[in-house]
């Protein structure tokens, strides 16, 4: 199987990139190590295979994507990057002539807490929380980490200014505080 380093043209490398990306954060939020993903393929899908997909380094081929996807029992479409028309997931530009700015802070809601909340607001709380997991077709159903466009509707849920909303899911005892849910290690 061909390098994507070595023997694809830049775009397609950038692209298996992308891809390996999104092959990382799905098996992450499965919870698997490589080595755990390679023995529920029944060795079909070696550990450093998959690590070499998810480092960008081979390109996967279209079966080998379908299978990989029912392996960790997710939809075909949620191994590949979101946008492709601009060659990144978040639908933002990739620009590798610039050093990468310093990422804002992470708001990540715990949402086993989210539950605790009574009356009202919590119903819509858990409702638009519901929605952006369905949304981002996110698997992992522990914590959800809040993009700024959320924050701003979370904002209207709560009736809270925009610049407060942090400090009043601080308040609400949402926040995830903890030892993060994905292992660095796998």
């Amino acid at each position: 199987m061909p390098s994507a380093e070595n023997d694809l043209d830049p775009e397609s490398a950038g692209y298996a990139r992308l891809v390996g990306e999104r092959l990382r954060a799905i098996r992450r939020q499965k919870r698997l190590s490589l080595q755990e993903a390679e023995e529920l393929s029944e060795q079909e899908f070696k550990a450093s295979v998959l690590g070499a997909y998810e480092r960008g380094e081979r390109a996967i081929s279209v079966p080998r994507l379908h299978r990989l996807a029912r392996v960790y029992q997710v939809p075909v479409d949620q191994l590949l990057p979101r946008d492709a028309a601009d060659g990144r997931a978040d639908g933002t530009y990739l620009d590798l002539t610039q050093p990468a700015s310093p990422a804002p802070r992470k708001i990540v809601i715990d949402l086993a807490r989210v539950e605790d909340i009574s009356g009202p607001t919590g119903e819509m709380l858990r409702r638009y929380l519901a929605m952006i997991q369905v949304q981002r077709q996110d698997f992992n159903g522990r914590v959800l980490t809040i993009r700024r466009d959320d924050l701003r509707a979370i904002a209207c849920v709560l009736d809270t200014p925009s610049e407060l909303t942090t400090e009043r899911l601080d308040e609400l005892g949402i926040l995830f505080r903890g030892t993060p849910v994905l292992d660095a290690s796998r």
